[in-house]
Formats: structure tokens, C-alpha cells, sequence
């Protein structure tokens, strides 16, 4: 072996863990700190106010990070070894205020307000009395909570058992990690399932940068919806392997799917794949006589698959809709929960799809002397667009069998379409696809490493989106960009048909 092939992996490793230091160094003095206050911003850094020392320190350090991920591609030698270094670059970021984001200090608010008793859903952290409020974010002290009631539940929970902002920030951090190793545990059966090499999706999925620094520094409740997600997928699967699997299966499939949604609501577009994924293999008609047993040789007609579709679907649903309301009525919350969804959209940035095709109507109206908002308008038809394509892909994936591997994949793709197609994106939303993708896509990965790579970037460290400082740039080449793709796509499925 070549001297730089066998010391490959060990540059890997230490270039990112330097990388990691650095950041560490960085969120000391210009973390998410409590009380609040924009310590770092685009302008701030230009004008010199910052020094050097710390956005160099975090250019620096991310770039280490990102430019180690994307040569593990090539070089990472085992699942083990995956596993070892994300949690190695993730290690120093654990003790250290968080990164990228106050959100953590909002969940702390949130939480405080159903353990004193109070409605997070009625009104925002200033209401309800909270007295870590000056920790909060300006844009959200009024807003209240737009998530489900599950992680409502753990922010409770962290808020009592802590007693502090620190300690509720402690806890919940412990959790965002629970959910980031419930993701480590159960991708190996996705990937299996799905003949991608474990080490590759391992490596994908938890050595991003969008992990260590979003979903564990920053605590996002987001670690432990995926990881309840992918964990539901891992069952289904499983069901799909055999034969006749006990009715339990699918019904315990359904509840982490549904406690999946109880934290964050994108997470249901998960459940129609998941009931693809474990139909039997009797009920498959492309499947191998090999891997269906003696007892169930002949085929069983239309009924038949009908049949097997329908119960692991009741099951299912079933099981996600008992979950649900189970905590929701459990903790008083009700479905109050479901009219705020629409509060997280009071960002508007140009990473949104939707909104960048709004920004940009509003730029040329105004150019041409027309006022408006064409924003909310443009989301609108993004969310249209969104029910479409979600429909379109599970139709399709119907139509192929199902077979398994792809309704994993097809749930990645849909993962990913609320992704593209939502009203509001931060950073850490590219982690929600990411796993599941990372565990299905055979080959195209540049699709996830690029855009993973760009939002890992996005954020300072005290939470300020570089989004901000270019709202009009960002906006146009955002729309040009999506009108670029799609001619290319239409003359691409115009020409010849190529094999595959």
C-alpha cells in the first residue's frame, strides 16, 4: 500500500478533529450565550469589530471539517471507524455553549411552560413568564411553540430535571445525542436492506458537519425526530423480510413514526413508504421464489398483495395516530399544536425554494414600479408542488413491486422534497433526508454532499445566517439556478434513452 493510501484515513481523522478544536475554541467566547445578544454578524466581520482571530477560527474550522468529510468518501476503511471519528469531532463541541443557533434556549422556554402548567401553544416564552427569557432569541420571545407534543414533553422534562438554563441545555443536548446514536444503530439495517456499503453511509450520514455542529452543539430537537424515523424504517424493513411477521411489528413501526411526527410534523411523509417497505415478500410479484416460503409458493393474486398492502398499512397508521394522540392528550396539550405550524415561517430567506421564487417576483415587480408580496403566494404553490411530487413518488414506487429498496429510497426522496419545497429552511433541515439517503443512493451522492457541504457553512457561530446579508444576490441566483436545472432536465429526458 502506497505511503498516502495507508495514512489517508489517519489525515482524515485529525484534519477534522483540528477542525473540531477550532470550533470548540470559537463557541467559548461567541457561542449561543446567555442573554442573548448578536455577538458576530456578516458586517461586523468585515468591519473589523470581531478581530481575526475568531472568523478565522470558524472559517477555518468548518472548512476542516467539510473538506475532511468529503475525502472520507474515498477512504474510510470500516463502519467502526466511521462511527469513532464522527463521534471523536462531535466530543469537543459537547461541554461548550451551543453553535449555530439560540434555538436550544427557545425549546428551554417552551419546556419550562408545560412543566409550570402553562400552554407553550397559547402564547410565546415572554407570556408565559419564563425566566431564562433574556436567553431567547428576539424573533421567537413572542412566538409560541410550533413543535408536536413529544418533544414538548422531553423540553418539560429537561426544564424540571435541570433547573437551570444550563442544565435544561445539558439535557437536551444528551438527547439530541440519544437521537444521533438511534440513527448510528438502525442505518446499518437500512443500508443492508438496500446493498449500500455500511462504512460509506455511516460516514455520510454522521460524520456531516451539520451533525456535530447543528445536532449536537446546537441541540436540535431535528437529531431525534431522524433518529426516530430511521428507527421506524429499520422495523419495517425487518417486516419486509419475512414472510409473516408478527402484527406487533408493524404497530411498533407506526409509533416511533409517530412519535417521529410528535417532535416535527415533516416527519408523517415518512409513514406511506414505510408501509411499502414491509409488505411481505409473498405479496411482492417481482420477488425471488427463494426468499418466500414453501408454504406460500403460488402466487397470490391481486387480493392477495391488496391484502398484505392493507395490513401492515392499518397497522401502521394506526400505530402513529395511537402514539400521537396518546401523548397529546396525555399532557394537555390537545392538537393545538397543528395551528402553529405556520409560525416557523416568519423567516424569510432566499435558501427556501418557494421564498427565493417569491424574493425574486417581489424584485422584479419593483423594478417595473409594482408592489407586492408575492411570497406567501409562491409557498403556497410550493406546498402544492410538495403534496404533488409526494404523491408522484409513492405512486411510483407502488408501481414497482413495491420492493423495499426502493420505497426506502423513495422515502429519502420525500425527506428531501419538504426539504426543497418548504416555506422556511435552515441549515439543519438538510439533515432529514440525509441518513436515509445516505443508506439508499447508490450512486449520484454529490446530490447530498454538495448541499450538505454549502448549508454546514451557512451559519455563524452565535446563529447569524449569512443568508441575511445577501437577500437579493442569494434570491436571483437561487430562481436562475432552478430554472437552469429544469431546462437541462427537460432536454436531458428528451434525448436518447440511455441504459439505467
Amino acid at each position: 500500500m502506497a505511503p498516502a493510501r495507508r495514512f489517508a484515513p489517519a489525515l482524515v481523522r485529525f484534519g477534522g478533529l483540528a477542525g473540531s478544536l477550532l470550533l470548540a475554541a470559537v463557541a467559548w467566547q461567541h457561542g449561543a450565550r446567555s442573554p442573548w445578544e448578536s455577538t458576530m454578524t456578516a458586517a461586523s466581520v468585515f468591519a473589523g469589530r470581531e478581530g481575526v482571530i475568531a472568523p478565522l477560527g470558524w472559517l477555518v474550522g468548518i472548512g476542516l471539517l467539510i473538506t475532511a468529510w468529503v475525502a472520507g468518501l474515498r477512504v474510510v476503511p470500516s463502519a467502526r471507524w466511521a462511527w469513532v471519528t464522527a463521534a471523536l469531532w462531535a466530543l469537543p463541541l459537547l461541554a461548550l455553549p451551543p453553535l449555530g443557533s439560540y434555538d436550544v434556549h427557545s425549546y428551554a422556554c417552551q419546556g419550562y411552560a408545560l412543566s409550570a402548567g402553562l400552554d407553550p401553544y397559547g402564547a410565546g416564552p415572554q407570556q408565559v413568564g419564563c425566566p431564562w427569557l433574556d436567553a431567547v432569541a428576539p424573533t421567537w420571545r413572542d412566538s409560541p411553540a410550533p413543535y408536536g407534543p413529544v418533544f414538548l414533553v422531553v423540553a418539560a422534562a429537561a426544564a424540571k430535571l435541570g433547573g437551570s438554563l444550563t442544565g435544561a441545555i445539558a439535557i437536551l443536548r444528551g438527547v439530541a445525542v440519544a437521537g444521533v446514536v438511534l440513527t448510528g444503530v438502525c442505518l446499518p439495517v437500512l443500508a443492508r436492506r438496500c446493498g449500500v456499503p455500511t462504512a460509506r453511509a455511516a460516514w455520510l450520514a454522521l460524520a456531516c458537519p451539520l451533525v456535530a455542529v447543528h445536532l449536537i452543539s446546537g441541540a436540535h430537537n431535528d437529531a431525534l425526530m431522524v433518529g426516530l424515523a430511521v428507527a421506524g424504517l429499520a422495523v419495517a424493513v425487518r417486516i419486509g423480510e419475512q414472510s409473516r411477521a408478527p402484527t406487533a411489528m408493524p404497530v411498533a413501526a407506526g409509533v416511533l413514526l409517530g412519535l417521529a411526527a410528535g417532535i416535527k410534523i415533516t416527519a408523517v411523509v415518512v409513514l406511506p413508504f414505510a408501509v411499502l417497505v414491509a409488505v411481505p415478500p409473498r405479496a411482492r410479484p417481482d420477488a425471488d421464489r427463494a426468499d418466500v416460503g414453501a408454504d406460500d409458493d403460488a402466487d397470490i393474486g391481486v387480493l392477495g398483495r391488496l391484502a398484505a398492502l392493507v395490513r401492515p398499512a392499518v397497522a401502521m397508521v394506526g400505530g402513529a395516530v395511537a402514539a400521537l394522540a396518546a401523548v397529546s392528550f396525555a399532557s394537555g396539550l390537545g392538537l393545538g399544536w397543528l395551528a402553529n405550524l405556520a409560525g416557523s415561517g416568519a423567516s424569510v430567506q432566499w435558501t427556501s425554494l418557494p421564498t427565493a421564487v417569491g424574493m425574486t417576483a417581489d424584485l422584479v415587480g419593483r423594478a417595473f414600479g409594482v408592489s407586492g408580496d408575492t411570497v406567501p403566494v409562491a409557498r403556497g404553490c410550493g406546498l402544492v408542488t410538495l403534496a404533488m411530487v409526494l404523491v408522484a413518488f409513492w405512486w411510483r414506487t407502488l408501481r414497482t413491486g413495491p420492493d423495499p429498496r426502493r420505497a426506502v429510497y423513495g422515502a429519502g426522496l420525500a425527506l428531501a422534497a419538504t426539504v426543497v419545497f418548504g416555506p422556511v429552511f435552515h441549515p439543519w433541515y438538510a439533515t432529514w433526508p440525509l441518513a436515509v439517503l445516505a443508506a439508499s443512493m447508490h450512486r449520484g451522492t454529490r446530490w447530498l454532499v454538495v448541499p450538505c457541504a454549502v448549508a454546514s457553512a451557512l451559519c455563524l457561530p452565535d446563529g447569524y445566517n449569512l443568508a441575511l446579508a445577501t437577500k437579493a444576490q442569494g434570491a436571483l441566483a437561487m430562481t436562475a439556478g432552478v430554472l437552469v436545472l429544469a431546462v437541462w432536465a427537460h432536454r436531458r429526458d428528451r434525448g436518447p434513452a440511455r441504459p439505467g
